[in-house]
């Protein structure tokens, strides 16, 4: 008879997977900015952002605002690897003149109660923080703000709503003359969480069923609009008690649902609440008993007073009856002192309607909660995923049966989470304190991590600085009488002319500058089916050779070349060829180039101070199986300004950002002391990785920067280079982590093995963890490929760090190339230079930021040069081909 009676508080799992979705779709309305003022379920940020990590520590006060009682705690953390605490607390009752009142009322209670509790605990002669868990709908913009939206609960306190409760707090607390600083806002729900998750790391998800009821949960930073920024996490607290104010669960709400909705104080509001917490289940039973009695289905249909009177019926009952091991007799207990007079079967029927009402609470909870953990899941985009859910509240706790029932339904509607239910032990006090204790753990770590990080922020003054630096030693390695003490070598290279188009031939040109090798044919057309077509062929350049004998690195060089020259079957042809030799080179000629020193990791013994032309062409004697004519020996940043040139008559620049970094740009002869002649123009090589080697830059030189050099091949020795190349980058980011991981900012203070290797942190991570389109949990699993076990707190910090170390990077490489197109608007004479640069390099084409800052600060510190930047195909290639074809095309002038 009930069953029939009460059939549609009787939910089937489909119904439930129903509810599931429904308030899936709710969430995502509630985090987008344009769909939130509509949404029901408002999701509101807290300004929690991290878990507690076991580190924090110290004396914490808490106040607790929002049940039948107000309470008082101090709680003490301890950060010795158990993560203990110890919690002293005082309850207070809240008057009803005090929760109907008016809001100064209302803080001034608060604060007598927490000077009282002070008094007692003998604090008051101590600054301590605390944390304010206030259990009601707030809208925050900070840890410490929180505007009232509404009062929940019974409270009614007028003058509160749409006002800022810490200020409000603060306000009562001084006037007091409290030695108090709040810290936190924290709702009793994320106060749950924090709780639970200082004693289970896994737990970022708090659940409150008590006399009220709500959920929070950490959401991915990128999912929510009303708060800027992407990175990293923050709690939401749901406010899931107003699900279905819009009507959205109006199939599901019954008679009975509708009648108490109209006898509370909010009707037609927080409608998920009124179906799930204890506040209205016991009124729920009233009401139906009520109507089956009128109805004659239950004690001979007499209307006792007991079932007239509102609240009458309490969850204290409703949970009393429901002790089925007990069998009827506190049922029949309950029901004579309400005056009931119940026969057995009445008591069966009471029940079983106790039963079903508190079975359908705890349904719907688990189908809100399953949405939740489905989200978290694929926040994560995980298949099968490991997770805490903190709970707290007296429906939990006290009903013999609730937890049970909620378990099971939560597991039978997400089999693929793995859900352990903690419960918090005195959750709303601990756990503002621990909210507390973290925001001042957090803003410690930030102040630490600032200042780790100072010393790579430039700003304008010091980029100038740098560029008129710069600007000098470009000076100084183009005269003659400086040209042998500069740091920047300024080598000529005796290209003078850049592609007018009328190049062509088929010419070979090597490339030879990092860990591979390539060997390249390129056929040149000119005229109107101007084009340029490449061959070619990529061999790998073993570590012992790179740093064995110079005999062997050519002889090498060699071999691959009679394999490329085979593999087309070109052996025969006396070809013209062009070598891209991508180190510092001081040339007499185009076809003579003695190598001034290694870069790069290369070693090869007794090539310093020699020819590397004649050394090569020694080599290709040795073999003794073709003959090729070198034409001319290139840098890349050469290369890059000629193929650039090739397209764009306007490009006198070549810029290499990549593993090494470097300029090249076509100088008036008249300027270049060290060579003979004054008439047109000369590219030269300026070498500018050295920049800062004679200590002019030493000033913005970190201590990790020179942590760098001195583990580097070549201590001392290409300063400004380290700053700014590919090649140095993540080594920098690695000693800097190493830093912060020793002053406990990072992976809980564990230096992994892997994080003391040398080399470990590739540039290319610091592209891939600073492209803005990667969530944190991608960041998180680069780490994990490095050996490194990161939270989401650390893969913030790490992002950080990358970020810092690559915009000064290309800060530093834009204050440089500053100087130089000033040089050549200068050279010009111009009010105004338009020109391009050509740029290589797989830090400037791979790093999602490295290109804009770059541009950005040429752009801010020469502000009379408009720059375009043009992307080189292939400079080492196709420009060293490039040249020797405009070198033979100006030979062949020169001898008509």
């Amino acid at each position: 008879q009930v069953d029939r009676y009460l059939y549609h508080m009787r939910l089937s799992d489909d119904v439930l997977l129903d509810v599931m979705a429904r308030f899936q779709a709710e969430m995502v309305k509630g985090l987008g900015r344009d769909t939130n003022p509509t949404a029901t379920v408002k999701m509101l940020p807290s300004f929690v952002r991290s878990l507690p990590d076991g580190s924090e520590k110290g004396d914490f006060l808490a106040v607790d605002l929002g049940g039948s009682q107000f309470r008082a705690h101090q709680v003490k953390v301890f950060a010795d690897g158990k993560q203990s605490s110890q919690l002293e607390s005082k309850f207070y009752p809240t008057p009803k003149e005090v929760i109907q009142g008016n809001g100064a009322e209302l803080f001034d209670y608060v604060a007598d109660c927490l000077l009282d509790f002070m008094e007692t605990k003998n604090l008051k002669h101590k600054k301590l923080p605390l944390g304010f868990t206030f259990s009601f709908p707030c809208k925050q913009t900070k840890l410490d703000e929180g505007v009232l939206l509404a009062w929940t609960k019974h409270f009614k306190v007028r003058g509160v709503q749409d006002t800022d409760v810490v200020s409000s707090l603060r306000k009562a607390l001084q006037k007091h003359k409290a030695n108090v600083d709040v810290l936190a806002l924290v709702n009793d729900t994320v106060g749950t969480m924090m709780t639970c998750g200082y004693d289970d790391q896994r737990c970022e998800v708090g659940l409150i069923i008590g006399t009220g009821t709500n959920a929070c949960y950490m959401e991915e930073m990128r999912h929510i609009d009303l708060v800027e920024g992407d990175e990293g996490r923050m709690c939401i607290n749901t406010e899931w008690g107003a699900f279905g104010d819009d009507g959205a669960l109006d199939d599901l709400r019954t008679e009975f649902d509708r009648e108490l909705d109209l006898g509370s104080l909010n009707p037609g509001k927080q409608l998920f609440e009124k179906m799930i917490s204890s506040l209205y289940l016991g009124e729920l039973v009233r009401l139906i008993l009520l109507k089956m009695t009128k109805e004659g289905l239950l004690f001979n249909g007499k209307v006792s007073t007991a079932l007239l009177t509102k609240g009458k019926i309490e969850m204290k009952h409703v949970s009393a009856m429901e002790k089925y091991k007990e069998g009827l007799s506190n049922t029949k207990e309950i029901l004579t002192e309400l005056n009931l007079f119940p026969s057995e079967e009445d008591c069966v029927a009471v029940q079983h309607v106790c039963t079903i009402v508190s079975f359908r609470s705890a349904n719907l909870c688990a189908a809100a909660l399953a949405a939740i953990l489905t989200r978290l899941r694929e926040n994560k985009k995980l298949l099968r995923m490991r997770t805490t859910v903190g709970i707290d509240g007296g429906l939990y706790k006290t009903h013999p049966q609730y937890a049970k029932r909620l378990h099971k339904v939560v597991r039978r509607l997400v089999p693929t989470c793995d859900v352990r239910f903690l419960l918090s032990v005195s959750g709303s006090g601990r756990g503002a304190a621990v909210v507390t204790a973290v925001a001042r753990r957090l803003a410690a770590q930030r102040q630490r991590i600032d200042a780790t990080l100072a010393p790579f922020l430039l700003p304008l003054g010091i980029l100038t600085e740098v560029k008129g630096k710069m600007r000098a030693e470009l000076e100084y390695g183009l005269k003659r009488e400086t040209q042998a003490k500069a740091t920047v070598k300024m080598l000529p290279t005796y290209v003078c002319g850049t592609p007018d188009g009328t190049e062509k031939g088929k010419f070979l040109a090597l490339d030879l500058g990092g860990t591979n090798f390539r060997v390249l044919l390129v056929k040149i057309k000119s005229g109107r089916r101007r084009s340029v077509q490449m061959y070619n062929k990529i061999f790998a350049i073993p570590l012992e050779i790179m740093q064995g004998t110079g005999e062997e690195l050519f002889d090498h060089i060699v071999q691959c070349i009679a394999d490329f020259l085979e593999y087309m079957g070109i052996k025969g042809a006396r070809l013209p060829l062009g070598f891209t030799f991508s180190f510092p080179c001081r040339q007499a000629s185009i076809d003579k180039g003695t190598l001034v020193g290694w870069t790069k990791g290369f070693k090869a013994t007794d090539c310093e101070g020699e020819d590397v032309v004649d050394m090569l062409r020694e080599a290709i004697r040795r073999r003794n199986e073709f003959d090729l004519d070198i034409v001319a020996v290139v840098n890349d940043t050469v290369g890059t300004m000629m193929t650039c040139g090739y397209e764009d008559p306007n490009c006198e620049i070549g810029l290499i950002a990549g593993t090494g970094s470097n300029v090249c740009y076509m100088e008036d002869m008249k300027n270049i002391e060290i060579v003979e002649g004054n008439e047109g123009k000369m590219c030269i090589n300026t070498e500018w990785g050295a920049f800062g080697d004679n200590g002019c830059i030493d000033h913005i030189r970190t201590k990790y920067d020179k942590e760098v050099d001195e583990g580097s091949l070549n201590p001392g020795k290409q300063r400004y280079e380290k700053m700014t190349s590919g090649m140095y980058l993540g080594e920098i980011v690695r000693q800097i982590l190493i830093d912060l991981t020793k002053q406990g900012l990072l992976f809980r203070g564990h230096i992994s093995e892997s994080l003391r290797k040398r080399g470990i942190f590739e540039t290319k991570f610091l592209s891939q963890i600073e492209s803005d389109r990667l969530a944190l949990l991608q960041v998180r699993r680069i780490l994990q490929q490095l050996g490194l076990d990161s939270t989401c707190d650390d893969s913030i910090i790490v992002k950080e760090v990358c970020g810092v170390v690559s915009r000064r990077a290309a800060q530093l490489c834009g204050a440089g190339l500053a100087a130089i197109v000033e040089k050549k608007r200068e050279n010009r004479g111009v009010e105004r230079l338009q020109i391009t640069v050509g740029v290589d390099g797989t830090l400037y084409k791979l790093h999602p930021h490295f290109s804009r800052v770059l541009r950005e600060t040429v752009k801010e510190l020469a502000p009379q040069c408009d720059v375009t930047f043009m992307l080189s195909e292939d400079g080492s290639g196709k420009g060293a081909a490039l040249i020797t074809a405009v070198a033979k095309r100006l030979h062949n002038v020169g001898q008509k």
